[in-house]
């Protein structure tokens, strides 16, 4: 049975975490160039009028 590489592995972790890096390091700055203002408002789903079909407390 062949030994492991363990500086193979090693490389190649490094290689995955650099990558994941500069994905969230360009990820953010496209953020930062094109923030959404409406991104964390919840719309409005409230009902206009109260439902009539809700048991209603006596």
């Amino acid at each position: 049975m062949p030994t492991p590489n363990y500086q193979f592995e090693k490389r190649r972790k490094e290689l995955e975490k650099k990558a994941k890096k500069e994905e969230k390091r360009k990820r953010k700055l496209e953020a930062a160039n094109n923030p959404r203002p409406e991104e964390n408002a919840e719309p409005s789903t409230e009902p206009s009028e109260p439902s009539t079909d809700s048991a209603q407390p006596e």
